[in-house]
């Protein structure tokens, strides 16, 4: 999750915030930030993907179907991006 959700706790990862009186995030806190925000930016970048398919806007099957369907989508936008470019 980003920085909104700093008290969802359980297994939801936030980064570190800087608070206002508080000094700067140490290195430690700043390594485990670009951590997780390349981490998050792989998620950001397969949602974007996703929506761009029309047809999982009208999908209605339960969620073990629709888990198979986005993974063959997946599989078909690489073929087709490493094809047109390479």
């Amino acid at each position: 999750a980003d920085k909104g959700y700093q008290a969802a706790g359980g297994s939801v990862r936030t980064p570190f915030k800087r608070h206002r009186y508080q000094p700067k995030l140490s290195r430690r806190q700043k390594a485990v930030n670009r951590a997780h925000a390349r981490i998050r930016a792989r998620g950001e970048r397969a949602i974007a993907t996703l929506k761009t398919w029309k047809i999982l806007a009208k999908l209605r099957c339960c969620p073990r179907r629709a888990t198979a369907i986005v993974q063959a989508v997946l599989v078909l936008h690489h073929v087709e991006t490493s094809r047109c470019s390479g």
